[in-house]
């Protein structure tokens, strides 16, 4: 079992940038592979990018690809999320996820979650 904690979340200017954690917690976390979604208010929760167990591989949604960078260090049981030239559109709680064994894209095939951090992107 894993248990996932997110940081980094806050208010930002659009343009500006943050960077998200996800620390994990629980045996074997280079078994999983990492996801982070989003879910703005009033919309489904999507996709934003995946790293594969190694990260070797790593997958990004149109919207946010050349702007975010996902990574993972294997040693200190971390995922990270890079997100630079923010939007107000990516205003969302932004939550990572734990896949074990291959990658997943979809909400319904992840195996754990964290609870969440809200990032503001002010106009």
């Amino acid at each position: 079992q894993v248990q996932l904690v997110e940081s980094g979340g806050g208010l930002v200017q659009a343009g500006g940038s943050l960077t998200l954690s996800c620390a994990a917690s629980g045996r074997a976390f280079s078994s999983y592979a990492m996801d982070w979604f989003r879910q703005a208010p009033g919309k489904e929760r999507e996709f934003v990018a995946a790293i594969t167990r190694s990260g070797g591989n790593k997958y990004y949604a149109d919207s946010v690809k050349g702007r975010f960078t996902i990574s993972r260090d294997n040693i200190k049981n971390v995922a990270h999320l890079e997100m630079n030239s923010l939007r107000p559109e990516d205003t969302a709680v932004y939550y990572c996820a734990a896949k074990l064994g291959g990658l997943a894209s979809q909400p319904n095939g992840m195996d754990y979650w964290g609870k969440g951090t809200l990032v503001t992107v002010s106009s």
